[in-house]
Protein backbone atom coordinates (compact mmCIF):
# COMPACT_ATOMS: atom_id res chain seq x y z
CA UNK A 1 0.00 0.00 0.00
CA UNK A 2 1.25 3.49 -0.83
CA UNK A 3 1.40 6.52 1.43
CA UNK A 4 2.13 10.22 0.98
CA UNK A 5 4.77 12.00 3.02
CA UNK A 6 4.40 15.77 3.10
CA UNK A 7 6.73 18.31 4.70
CA UNK A 8 4.56 21.37 5.17
CA UNK A 9 5.33 25.05 4.97
CA UNK A 10 6.32 25.29 1.30
CA UNK A 11 4.57 28.03 -0.66
CA UNK A 12 3.14 27.04 -4.01
CA UNK A 13 4.06 28.81 -7.22
CA UNK A 14 3.41 27.79 -10.79
CA UNK A 15 0.71 26.16 -12.91
CA UNK A 16 -1.37 23.01 -12.40
CA UNK A 17 -3.40 21.48 -15.23
CA UNK A 18 -6.84 20.11 -14.35
CA UNK A 19 -7.54 16.61 -15.71
CA UNK A 20 -10.75 15.23 -17.15
CA UNK A 21 -13.64 14.68 -14.77
CA UNK A 22 -14.00 11.27 -13.15
CA UNK A 23 -17.64 11.97 -12.29
CA UNK A 24 -18.23 13.15 -15.84
CA UNK A 25 -16.54 10.18 -17.49
CA UNK A 26 -18.12 7.29 -15.56
CA UNK A 27 -21.80 7.75 -16.53
CA UNK A 28 -20.82 8.37 -20.16
CA UNK A 29 -18.78 5.16 -20.12
CA UNK A 30 -21.98 3.43 -18.99
CA UNK A 31 -23.96 5.20 -21.72
CA UNK A 32 -21.71 3.52 -24.29
CA UNK A 33 -23.63 0.31 -23.49
CA UNK A 34 -26.70 1.85 -25.12
CA UNK A 35 -25.11 1.96 -28.57
CA UNK A 36 -24.28 -0.80 -31.04
CA UNK A 37 -20.76 0.28 -31.95
CA UNK A 38 -17.59 1.97 -30.70
CA UNK A 39 -17.90 5.02 -28.45
CA UNK A 40 -14.72 7.10 -28.14
CA UNK A 41 -14.05 9.28 -25.11
CA UNK A 42 -11.27 11.86 -25.14
CA UNK A 43 -9.64 13.68 -22.20
CA UNK A 44 -10.01 10.58 -20.01
CA UNK A 45 -8.17 10.87 -16.68
CA UNK A 46 -5.86 8.06 -15.63
CA UNK A 47 -7.55 7.00 -12.40
CA UNK A 48 -8.27 3.88 -10.40
CA UNK A 49 -12.04 4.36 -10.80
CA UNK A 50 -11.72 4.54 -14.59
CA UNK A 51 -9.76 1.29 -14.56
CA UNK A 52 -12.31 -0.37 -12.27
CA UNK A 53 -15.25 0.68 -14.41
CA UNK A 54 -13.45 -0.45 -17.56
CA UNK A 55 -13.17 -3.88 -15.95
CA UNK A 56 -16.90 -3.85 -15.16
CA UNK A 57 -17.63 -3.18 -18.84
CA UNK A 58 -15.26 -5.96 -19.88
CA UNK A 59 -17.06 -8.44 -17.62
CA UNK A 60 -20.28 -7.54 -19.43
CA UNK A 61 -18.65 -8.45 -22.74
CA UNK A 62 -17.68 -4.99 -23.97
CA UNK A 63 -14.26 -4.34 -25.44
CA UNK A 64 -12.40 -1.47 -23.76
CA UNK A 65 -9.08 -0.12 -25.04
CA UNK A 66 -7.42 3.16 -25.83
CA UNK A 67 -4.31 5.30 -25.66
CA UNK A 68 -3.16 8.39 -23.79
CA UNK A 69 -6.28 10.28 -22.71
CA UNK A 70 -8.50 8.19 -25.03
CA UNK A 71 -10.88 5.35 -24.25
CA UNK A 72 -12.74 3.29 -26.84
CA UNK A 73 -15.72 1.19 -25.75
CA UNK A 74 -17.19 -1.36 -28.16
CA UNK A 75 -20.52 -2.62 -26.81
CA UNK A 76 -21.47 -4.79 -29.80
CA UNK A 77 -20.62 -8.08 -28.10
CA UNK A 78 -22.16 -7.61 -24.66
CA UNK A 79 -23.50 -11.01 -23.65
CA UNK A 80 -23.23 -11.11 -19.87
CA UNK A 81 -25.70 -8.97 -17.99
CA UNK A 82 -24.37 -9.23 -14.46
CA UNK A 83 -22.07 -6.80 -12.64
CA UNK A 84 -20.53 -8.89 -9.84
CA UNK A 85 -20.00 -8.02 -6.21
CA UNK A 86 -16.20 -8.24 -6.41
CA UNK A 87 -16.11 -5.25 -8.76
CA UNK A 88 -19.16 -3.26 -7.70
CA UNK A 89 -18.16 -3.32 -4.01
CA UNK A 90 -15.08 -1.26 -4.80
CA UNK A 91 -16.94 1.58 -6.53
CA UNK A 92 -20.52 2.78 -6.25
CA UNK A 93 -20.48 4.17 -9.79
CA UNK A 94 -20.53 0.59 -11.11
CA UNK A 95 -24.26 0.80 -10.42
CA UNK A 96 -24.53 3.03 -13.52
CA UNK A 97 -24.71 -0.08 -15.72
CA UNK A 98 -28.17 -0.89 -14.32
CA UNK A 99 -30.16 1.56 -16.45
CA UNK A 100 -28.36 1.06 -19.79
CA UNK A 101 -28.35 -2.76 -19.66
CA UNK A 102 -32.00 -2.90 -18.66
CA UNK A 103 -33.01 -0.47 -21.40
CA UNK A 104 -31.06 -2.15 -24.20
CA UNK A 105 -31.19 -5.83 -23.29
CA UNK A 106 -34.28 -6.07 -21.08
CA UNK A 107 -32.51 -7.72 -18.15
CA UNK A 108 -29.70 -7.04 -15.70
CA UNK A 109 -28.32 -8.28 -12.41
CA UNK A 110 -26.14 -5.87 -10.45
CA UNK A 111 -24.63 -6.21 -7.01
CA UNK A 112 -25.63 -3.63 -4.46
CA UNK A 113 -22.78 -1.11 -4.44
CA UNK A 114 -19.88 -0.38 -2.13
CA UNK A 115 -17.44 2.52 -2.52
CA UNK A 116 -16.38 5.17 -0.05
CA UNK A 117 -16.62 4.28 3.61
CA UNK A 118 -19.11 6.90 4.70
CA UNK A 119 -22.87 6.97 4.84
CA UNK A 120 -25.47 4.57 3.50
CA UNK A 121 -26.40 6.47 0.31
CA UNK A 122 -29.08 3.92 -0.56
CA UNK A 123 -30.04 3.07 -4.13
CA UNK A 124 -33.78 3.33 -3.46
CA UNK A 125 -34.24 6.23 -5.87
CA UNK A 126 -32.62 4.28 -8.71
CA UNK A 127 -34.93 1.32 -8.14
CA UNK A 128 -38.15 3.26 -7.57
CA UNK A 129 -37.42 5.35 -10.63
CA UNK A 130 -36.84 2.34 -12.86
CA UNK A 131 -40.05 0.77 -11.57
CA UNK A 132 -41.87 3.96 -12.58
CA UNK A 133 -40.45 3.50 -16.08
CA UNK A 134 -41.87 -0.02 -16.28
CA UNK A 135 -39.19 -2.28 -14.80
CA UNK A 136 -39.83 -5.35 -12.67
CA UNK A 137 -37.28 -5.25 -9.84
CA UNK A 138 -36.30 -7.73 -7.15
CA UNK A 139 -33.53 -7.46 -4.56
CA UNK A 140 -32.23 -10.85 -3.48
CA UNK A 141 -28.98 -12.11 -1.96
CA UNK A 142 -27.33 -8.70 -2.24
CA UNK A 143 -28.18 -8.24 -5.92
CA UNK A 144 -30.65 -6.11 -7.85
CA UNK A 145 -32.41 -8.09 -10.56
CA UNK A 146 -34.34 -5.99 -13.07
CA UNK A 147 -36.24 -6.94 -16.18
CA UNK A 148 -38.54 -5.41 -18.78
CA UNK A 149 -39.31 -6.54 -22.31
CA UNK A 150 -39.03 -2.86 -23.12
CA UNK A 151 -39.33 0.00 -20.67
CA UNK A 152 -42.58 1.86 -21.14
CA UNK A 153 -41.50 5.21 -19.80
CA UNK A 154 -43.34 7.12 -17.11
CA UNK A 155 -43.20 9.92 -14.56
CA UNK A 156 -40.97 9.90 -11.51
CA UNK A 157 -40.36 12.61 -8.94
CA UNK A 158 -37.17 12.38 -6.91
CA UNK A 159 -37.73 12.78 -3.17
CA UNK A 160 -34.34 14.48 -3.04
CA UNK A 161 -31.87 15.48 -5.71
CA UNK A 162 -29.64 12.55 -6.71
CA UNK A 163 -26.93 12.77 -9.36
CA UNK A 164 -26.47 9.00 -9.64
CA UNK A 165 -30.17 8.18 -9.88
CA UNK A 166 -30.77 11.02 -12.35
CA UNK A 167 -28.03 9.60 -14.59
CA UNK A 168 -29.35 6.04 -14.39
CA UNK A 169 -32.92 7.04 -15.21
CA UNK A 170 -31.84 9.32 -18.05
CA UNK A 171 -29.98 6.47 -19.73
CA UNK A 172 -32.83 4.03 -19.18
CA UNK A 173 -35.50 6.44 -20.43
CA UNK A 174 -33.56 7.16 -23.63
CA UNK A 175 -34.51 3.74 -25.06
CA UNK A 176 -37.96 3.46 -23.46
CA UNK A 177 -41.04 3.01 -25.64
CA UNK A 178 -42.81 6.14 -24.44
CA UNK A 179 -42.09 9.53 -22.93
CA UNK A 180 -40.62 9.89 -19.45
CA UNK A 181 -40.83 12.90 -17.20
CA UNK A 182 -38.24 13.12 -14.43
CA UNK A 183 -39.02 15.71 -11.76
CA UNK A 184 -36.62 17.34 -9.27
CA UNK A 185 -33.58 16.05 -11.13
CA UNK A 186 -29.94 16.90 -10.51
CA UNK A 187 -28.52 19.70 -12.66
CA UNK A 188 -24.83 19.13 -11.95
CA UNK A 189 -22.38 19.72 -14.85
CA UNK A 190 -21.79 15.97 -15.04
CA UNK A 191 -25.52 15.48 -15.75
CA UNK A 192 -25.42 18.22 -18.38
CA UNK A 193 -22.47 16.46 -20.02
CA UNK A 194 -24.35 13.15 -19.98
CA UNK A 195 -27.40 14.80 -21.56
CA UNK A 196 -25.25 16.40 -24.27
CA UNK A 197 -23.65 13.02 -25.00
CA UNK A 198 -26.98 11.17 -25.13
CA UNK A 199 -28.34 13.81 -27.51
CA UNK A 200 -25.32 13.26 -29.80
CA UNK A 201 -26.18 9.54 -29.67
CA UNK A 202 -29.68 10.34 -30.91
CA UNK A 203 -31.65 10.65 -27.68
CA UNK A 204 -34.55 13.09 -27.46
CA UNK A 205 -34.07 14.98 -24.18
CA UNK A 206 -35.57 18.31 -23.21
CA UNK A 207 -35.04 20.36 -20.07
CA UNK A 208 -38.34 21.50 -18.58
CA UNK A 209 -39.17 23.77 -15.68
CA UNK A 210 -39.35 21.08 -13.00
CA UNK A 211 -36.93 18.54 -14.45
CA UNK A 212 -36.21 16.61 -17.65
CA UNK A 213 -38.43 15.14 -20.37
CA UNK A 214 -37.15 12.18 -22.37
CA UNK A 215 -38.89 10.82 -25.47
CA UNK A 216 -37.65 7.28 -25.92
CA UNK A 217 -36.13 6.23 -29.23
CA UNK A 218 -35.60 2.73 -30.64
CA UNK A 219 -31.86 2.98 -31.17
CA UNK A 220 -28.83 5.07 -30.21
CA UNK A 221 -25.58 5.43 -32.14
CA UNK A 222 -21.98 5.49 -30.85
CA UNK A 223 -20.23 8.87 -30.73
CA UNK A 224 -16.91 10.56 -30.07
CA UNK A 225 -16.93 13.10 -27.24
CA UNK A 226 -14.53 14.93 -24.94
CA UNK A 227 -14.84 14.59 -21.16
CA UNK A 228 -15.31 17.86 -19.28
CA UNK A 229 -12.60 19.13 -16.87
CA UNK A 230 -12.89 18.03 -13.24
CA UNK A 231 -14.48 20.83 -11.22
CA UNK A 232 -13.71 19.14 -7.89
CA UNK A 233 -10.05 18.75 -8.74
CA UNK A 234 -9.96 22.44 -9.68
CA UNK A 235 -11.59 23.39 -6.37
CA UNK A 236 -9.16 21.20 -4.44
CA UNK A 237 -6.18 23.02 -5.95
CA UNK A 238 -7.78 26.38 -5.13
CA UNK A 239 -7.93 25.19 -1.52
CA UNK A 240 -4.29 24.06 -1.70
CA UNK A 241 -3.19 27.42 -3.03
CA UNK A 242 -4.98 29.30 -0.26
CA UNK A 243 -3.72 27.22 2.66
CA UNK A 244 -0.13 26.80 1.45
CA UNK A 245 0.44 30.40 0.47
CA UNK A 246 2.00 31.80 -2.68
CA UNK A 247 0.47 32.27 -6.12
CA UNK A 248 -0.97 29.34 -8.03
CA UNK A 249 -2.41 29.19 -11.54
CA UNK A 250 -4.95 26.45 -12.27
CA UNK A 251 -5.44 25.89 -16.01
CA UNK A 252 -8.12 23.96 -17.89
CA UNK A 253 -10.51 24.96 -15.11
CA UNK A 254 -14.26 24.74 -15.85
CA UNK A 255 -15.00 28.32 -14.81
CA UNK A 256 -18.81 28.23 -15.09
CA UNK A 257 -18.95 24.97 -13.15
CA UNK A 258 -16.93 26.29 -10.19
CA UNK A 259 -18.32 29.82 -9.94
CA UNK A 260 -19.86 29.15 -6.53
CA UNK A 261 -16.63 27.59 -5.28
CA UNK A 262 -14.64 30.57 -6.52
CA UNK A 263 -17.04 32.92 -4.72
CA UNK A 264 -16.82 30.98 -1.44
CA UNK A 265 -13.05 30.54 -1.52
CA UNK A 266 -12.73 34.24 -2.34
CA UNK A 267 -14.40 35.09 0.97
CA UNK A 268 -11.39 33.65 2.79
CA UNK A 269 -9.50 36.77 1.76
CA UNK A 270 -7.71 35.12 -1.14
CA UNK A 271 -7.37 37.09 -4.36
CA UNK A 272 -8.87 34.93 -7.10
CA UNK A 273 -8.62 36.06 -10.70
CA UNK A 274 -10.39 34.35 -13.60
CA UNK A 275 -8.90 34.42 -17.10
CA UNK A 276 -10.75 32.34 -19.73
CA UNK A 277 -10.10 28.78 -18.53
CA UNK A 278 -7.61 29.77 -15.84
CA UNK A 279 -7.97 30.54 -12.15
CA UNK A 280 -5.15 32.45 -10.47
CA UNK A 281 -5.09 32.12 -6.68
CA UNK A 282 -3.07 34.49 -4.48
CA UNK A 283 -3.15 33.39 -0.86
CA UNK A 284 -4.15 35.90 1.83
CA UNK A 285 -1.84 36.76 4.72
CA UNK A 286 -4.68 35.87 7.07
CA UNK A 287 -7.42 33.42 6.15
CA UNK A 288 -10.88 34.68 7.16
CA UNK A 289 -13.44 32.49 8.93
CA UNK A 290 -16.65 31.58 7.06
CA UNK A 291 -20.12 30.14 7.59
CA UNK A 292 -21.04 28.02 4.59
CA UNK A 293 -23.43 25.25 3.59
CA UNK A 294 -23.16 22.72 0.81
CA UNK A 295 -25.99 22.55 -1.72
CA UNK A 296 -26.86 20.88 -5.02
CA UNK A 297 -25.41 22.59 -8.09
CA UNK A 298 -25.02 25.51 -8.58
CA UNK A 299 -24.37 25.72 -4.83
CA UNK A 300 -21.14 24.87 -3.04
CA UNK A 301 -20.38 21.21 -3.74
CA UNK A 302 -20.41 18.63 -0.97
CA UNK A 303 -17.33 17.15 -2.67
CA UNK A 304 -15.40 20.28 -1.59
CA UNK A 305 -16.65 20.29 1.98
CA UNK A 306 -13.66 18.45 3.45
CA UNK A 307 -11.13 20.57 1.55
CA UNK A 308 -12.55 23.91 2.65
CA UNK A 309 -12.72 22.60 6.21
CA UNK A 310 -8.97 22.00 6.05
CA UNK A 311 -8.48 25.61 4.90
CA UNK A 312 -10.72 27.01 7.64
CA UNK A 313 -8.87 25.03 10.30
CA UNK A 314 -6.18 27.75 10.16
CA UNK A 315 -8.54 30.71 9.63
CA UNK A 316 -8.73 33.61 12.06
CA UNK A 317 -11.95 33.16 14.05
CA UNK A 318 -14.68 30.54 14.12
CA UNK A 319 -16.25 28.96 11.05
CA UNK A 320 -19.29 26.74 10.61
CA UNK A 321 -19.53 24.25 7.75
CA UNK A 322 -22.91 22.56 7.25
CA UNK A 323 -23.37 19.68 4.82
CA UNK A 324 -26.99 19.64 3.67
CA UNK A 325 -26.39 16.85 1.13
CA UNK A 326 -24.83 14.12 3.27
CA UNK A 327 -25.32 14.48 7.00
CA UNK A 328 -22.61 12.01 7.93
CA UNK A 329 -19.77 12.96 5.61
CA UNK A 330 -17.26 13.88 8.30
CA UNK A 331 -14.78 11.01 8.52
CA UNK A 332 -11.98 13.52 7.86
CA UNK A 333 -12.70 15.43 11.06
CA UNK A 334 -10.95 12.96 13.37
CA UNK A 335 -7.88 12.94 11.12
CA UNK A 336 -7.75 16.74 10.87
CA UNK A 337 -7.87 16.83 14.66
CA UNK A 338 -4.76 14.64 14.70
CA UNK A 339 -3.07 17.46 12.79
CA UNK A 340 -4.13 19.93 15.49
CA UNK A 341 -7.39 21.26 14.05
CA UNK A 342 -10.04 22.39 16.53
CA UNK A 343 -13.29 21.01 15.14
CA UNK A 344 -16.53 20.22 16.95
CA UNK A 345 -19.29 18.20 15.30
CA UNK A 346 -23.00 18.57 15.98
CA UNK A 347 -25.21 16.64 13.58
CA UNK A 348 -24.44 17.75 10.05
CA UNK A 349 -22.58 20.91 11.12
CA UNK A 350 -18.93 21.33 12.01
CA UNK A 351 -17.73 24.29 14.07
CA UNK A 352 -14.09 25.07 13.35
CA UNK A 353 -12.10 27.32 15.65
CA UNK A 354 -9.06 28.38 13.69
CA UNK A 355 -5.62 27.59 15.07
CA UNK A 356 -2.39 29.41 14.26
CA UNK A 357 -0.96 26.38 12.56
CA UNK A 358 -1.27 22.65 12.13
CA UNK A 359 1.38 20.10 13.09
CA UNK A 360 2.39 17.07 11.08
CA UNK A 361 1.27 13.63 12.21
CA UNK A 362 0.39 10.19 10.91
CA UNK A 363 -3.12 10.17 9.49
CA UNK A 364 -5.27 7.79 7.48
CA UNK A 365 -7.31 8.47 4.36
CA UNK A 366 -10.86 7.19 4.80
CA UNK A 367 -12.48 8.20 1.50
CA UNK A 368 -11.71 10.11 -1.67
CA UNK A 369 -12.44 13.69 -0.64
CA UNK A 370 -11.32 13.16 2.96
CA UNK A 371 -7.92 12.11 1.66
CA UNK A 372 -7.75 15.25 -0.49
CA UNK A 373 -8.46 17.35 2.62
CA UNK A 374 -5.56 15.66 4.43
CA UNK A 375 -3.22 16.49 1.57
CA UNK A 376 -4.41 20.11 1.64
CA UNK A 377 -3.89 20.29 5.41
CA UNK A 378 -0.50 18.59 5.17
CA UNK A 379 0.75 21.36 2.87
CA UNK A 380 0.40 23.78 5.78
CA UNK A 381 1.25 21.59 8.80
CA UNK A 382 4.62 22.07 10.45
CA UNK A 383 6.84 19.04 10.26
CA UNK A 384 5.98 15.83 8.44
CA UNK A 385 2.55 14.47 7.67
CA UNK A 386 2.26 10.83 6.60
CA UNK A 387 -1.03 9.90 4.91
CA UNK A 388 -1.73 6.18 4.62
CA UNK A 389 -4.22 4.39 2.35
CA UNK A 390 -3.82 6.88 -0.49
CA UNK A 391 -5.46 4.42 -2.87
CA UNK A 392 -8.57 6.40 -1.95
CA UNK A 393 -7.13 9.56 -3.54
CA UNK A 394 -5.93 7.60 -6.58
CA UNK A 395 -9.60 6.88 -7.31
CA UNK A 396 -10.27 10.51 -8.21
CA UNK A 397 -7.07 12.59 -8.49
CA UNK A 398 -4.60 11.96 -11.29
CA UNK A 399 -1.01 12.08 -10.02
CA UNK A 400 -1.85 14.64 -7.35
CA UNK A 401 1.57 14.33 -5.73
CA UNK A 402 3.34 15.02 -9.03
CA UNK A 403 1.16 18.03 -9.78
CA UNK A 404 1.73 19.53 -6.33
CA UNK A 405 5.45 18.77 -6.41
CA UNK A 406 5.72 20.64 -9.73
CA UNK A 407 4.54 23.84 -8.03
CA UNK A 408 6.81 23.62 -4.98
CA UNK A 409 5.19 21.21 -2.52
CA UNK A 410 7.45 18.80 -0.65
CA UNK A 411 5.41 15.66 -1.18
CA UNK A 412 6.39 12.16 -2.17
CA UNK A 413 4.77 8.79 -2.63
CA UNK A 414 6.27 5.92 -0.69
CA UNK A 415 5.56 2.24 -0.30
CA UNK A 416 4.04 1.68 3.11
CA UNK A 417 5.66 -1.15 5.05
CA UNK A 418 3.26 -3.77 6.34
CA UNK A 419 3.58 -4.62 10.02
CA UNK A 420 2.66 -8.22 10.86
Amino acid sequence: MDKFTIKGGKKLSGTIHVSGSKNGALPVMAAALLADGVTTLKNIPYLRDIQTFSNVLRVLGASVDGGPRILRIDARKCNHFEAPYDLVKTMRASFYVLGPLLARYGKVRVSLPGGCAWGPRPVDLHLKGLEALGADIKVTHGYVEASAKRLSGGTFEFEKVSVGATANLLMAASLAKGTSRLINTAREPEITFLIDTLRKMGASIKLVKDGIEVKGVSKLKPVTTTVIPDRIEAGTYIAAGIIAGGKLTIENAPIDDISSAIAVFGKTGAKITVQKNKVIVEAPKVIKALDISTAPFPGFATDLQAQIMAVLSVAKGTSVVTDTIYHDRFSHVAELRRLGADIRLEGNAATITGVKNLSGAQVMATDLRASAALVVAGLRAKGETAISRVYHIDRGYEKIEEKLKSVGADIKREREEMVV
